[in-house]
């Protein structure tokens, strides 16, 4: 599956690309994972030289497979889940990023929803026949726009990453 490259629209302003090292910190996935998932055309970003340039959309989306991987998913149930969001997020991740919305994905890896209504989201939880899995996508977006800030050393995200069993 060969992931192909959005061009931004005319008139929008550049957003700030990010390193192997900044999306690793925030997604907290290892920087082999990130060129593991380069390599199988999970998320592929632009190459400078040795370096990969991630845009803020390809952030959100690793963040969001962060999070499934985290819950069991599989890389085939993830690529499902990617395709729906790169066909959805063109317009969302603007809208979340301009409006305190709350958007949140909700799956099992088959069916998936990119919801930004409670009641809506509730509804699905209770006709699902099988456990569903919710990822808030503005969570995901919100810890992007706080990377510009260093975190302090003490929020232990080195620490959990090294006791990580499995």
């Amino acid at each position: 599956m060969l992931k192909t490259k959005k061009s931004r629209p005319e008139g929008s302003p550049p957003s700030k690309n990010y390193t192997s090292s900044e999306v690793s910190d925030i997604a907290t996935v290892s920087l082999r994972q990130l060129q593991w998932w380069d390599e199988r055309k999970v998320v592929s970003p632009r190459h400078e030289g040795h370096k990969r340039i991630y845009t803020p959309e390809e952030v959100v989306e690793i963040t969001v497979i962060a999070e499934l991987r985290r819950k069991g998913f599989s890389l085939q149930k993830i690529r499902r889940v990617l395709r729906f969001l790169q066909r959805e997020m063109d317009r969302r991740l603007s809208e979340v990023l301009e409006a305190n919305s709350d958007l949140h994905l909700v799956t099992d890896g088959k069916s998936i929803y990119l919801e930004d209504h409670q009641d809506k989201i509730i509804d699905i939880l209770k006709n699902a026949r099988q456990p569903m899995f919710l990822v808030c996508v503005s969570d995901q977006v919100r810890r992007l726009s706080e990377s510009g800030r260093k975190p302090a050393k003490a929020e232990g995200t080195v620490v959990a990453r090294r006791t990580r069993v499995g």
